[in-house]
């Protein structure tokens, strides 16, 4: 005989631990929770392109490898504060309409300007607006840490890699003077009696410095209370990282003169590259740990705090009911979505087929160059290239591509594109003056060869060197859905080159040769 045994009804289930946290939320909490998942969704769905390149960075990029776990830290900072924040009773607010719309405007300008960091940084906000509108000031106030960390997704720092590089070049040639080795420097290259070193993007530290901002960022809000600890100890995550790169670089200099340079960078990516910056990791944690402040059952948030402070009670007077705020929000989206779609489908007309105009004095040649140096044009409609010498024996390669639009994917100024294309082999090492207005770079390849090249762009009346203007000028036909070519100039010589002029005289003269710059690139996109 079977005792103490209970026979379920075939209608009784056992509920898992999700649907349990969902049936003990009030009514106001699932409401709002489904309209905010409701807005997020829209938000993956419209702005797929953007979410989709940040996780291939995610994933592809080890610079930033680290965002793979933004999300799940994101969940257990939430969970930290769960408990308090459902204390306080969600309302729409519709001041938060006020950054989502800005943040709607950085995506089309960004979009238009085909500046991916600016997209992908709108969407983020939107997301985060998207909670003040829907869950309202109260509950934003409660989750504001998580919500700032959410910046963290999006994949920015490569902008700092020149500087970087530059950084770690000087503590680098400090060491190097300290251990008294020998170096002479010029950019980014270290020459040294064990060998050529080249301060690399990849050698830069950008990578280290992104994660250990984010990890520091994390640590700050979750063991210390007090602020000044707080930026005492970022100070210290910002600057650690950029010391120990330099003495990484340093180290593996210093390696190469005893055992060679094989056996330096070998040491570089098994110690250096896997233990270093964990042990650098390690001893600024065990600095910071005797000034940690915050207990470990320390509540995050106060929700009786926050619902009692008098500016939160003011601006919470500006209520919205969620469902509206989120139907506002759709507007918004879709406003800018068609402002985009219209804008892309307006391209100049260009000619058929382009030719250099006639240069005085010059002739041009087969391009035959020391080193293969071709600059990028991705999207072109046309791209010339092509080698001019006069009767004194100057020797200029000049580049031209024309665009009939600018957009994803045919961006002039983008990132790689013109003289100096990523992984050709071909390394930046410094900024000169420039000749005539444009933007000047010498770079330099194995042998060593050196090449001097300054870069114009045009569109429209504007002439500029610098990628920023074009940008600006091209934003403003794009928001204006006005039609323009954009063209882009690069006029470049071989360096030190024995029995040849150097390369800015040789640049200087084919640049008085044609006269105006902007004119002469008119005629070459005339195709006349």
């Amino acid at each position: 005989m079977m005792r103490n045994v209970r026979v379920l009804p075939p209608s009784s289930g056992l509920a898992s631990p999700a649907g349990c946290a969902w049936a003990a939320l009030s009514p106001a909490w699932r409401r709002a929770l489904m309209l905010l998942g409701l807005a997020w969704l829209g938000n993956l769905v419209v702005f797929a392109s953007d979410w989709k390149a940040m996780a291939l960075q995610w994933w592809d990029s080890s610079t930033y490898n680290h965002i793979l776990l933004i999300p799940f830290i994101l969940g257990w900072l939430i969970s930290l504060r769960w408990r308090e924040v459902l204390k306080i009773t969600p309302h729409g607010w519709w001041p938060g309409l006020i950054p989502f719309t800005g943040a709607s405007l950085l995506w089309l300008l960004g979009h238009f300007a085909g500046v991916a960091l600016a997209t992908q940084l709108a969407v983020v906000l939107m997301a985060q607006a998207s909670v003040l509108v829907v869950l309202g000031l109260r509950a934003s106030a409660g989750l504001l840490f998580p919500l700032a960390y959410m910046l963290f997704l999006v994949p920015a720092g490569d902008e700092l890699i020149p500087a970087l590089q530059n950084i770690t070049a000087a503590i680098t040639m400090a060491l190097l003077d300290i251990s008294r080795v020998p170096a002479q420097i010029e950019g980014v290259f270290i020459t040294t009696p064990g060998g050529y070193f080249e301060v690399a993007e990849a050698c830069s530290g950008v990578k280290f410095l992104i994660a250990m901002i984010a990890y520091g960022a994390l640590v700050a809000n979750v063991c210390f209370r007090a602020w000044p600890r707080r930026i005492g100890f970022m100070a210290l995550c910002v600057a650690t990282p950029i010391l120990a790169n330099g003495v990484r670089a340093w180290g593996t200099i210093y390696i190469a003169q005893s055992h060679g340079i094989e056996f330096a960078v070998g040491f570089d990516h098994i110690f250096y590259g896997w233990i270093f910056f964990a042990v650098v990791m390690a001893l600024v944690m065990a600095a910071a740990w005797r000034f940690f402040d915050r207990a470990i059952d320390d509540r995050m948030i106060d929700a009786d705090a926050i619902a009692a402070s008098g500016l939160v009670q003011r601006l919470e007077r500006f209520g919205i009911g969620a469902g509206r705020g989120v139907a506002a929000m759709g507007g918004i989206v879709l406003l800018a979505a068609a402002w985009a779609l219209g804008a892309s489908r307006i391209e100049a007309e260009v000619p058929r087929q382009i030719f250099f105009p006639q240069v005085p004095g010059w002739r041009q040649v087969d391009y035959q160059p020391l080193a293969l140096w071709q600059p990028r044009h991705a999207g072109a409609d046309h791209v010339l290239l092509g080698r001019f010498i006069d009767a004194r024996g100057h020797v200029v390669d000049v580049s031209f591509a024309l665009y009939a639009a600018q957009g994803d994917g045919r961006e002039a100024s983008g990132f790689g594109e013109g003289a100096l294309t990523p992984d050709s082999g071909w390394s930046w090492e410094r900024n000169p003056a420039p000749l005539a207005g444009g933007s000047a770079m010498r770079i330099q390849t194995a042998g060593p060869v050196y090449r001097l090249a300054e870069t114009f762009y045009r569109t429209g009346n504007v002439l500029t060197g610098s990628n920023a203007r074009l940008r600006l000028a091209n934003l403003a036909d794009r928001l204006l859905l006005q039609k323009a070519t954009t063209a882009t100039l690069i006029v470049s010589a071989e360096d030190s080159v024995e029995g040849r002029p150097p390369a800015a005289e040789s640049m200087r003269a084919f640049l008085d040769a044609i006269g105006p710059v902007g004119a002469w690139m008119d005629r070459a996109a005339s195709g006349s």
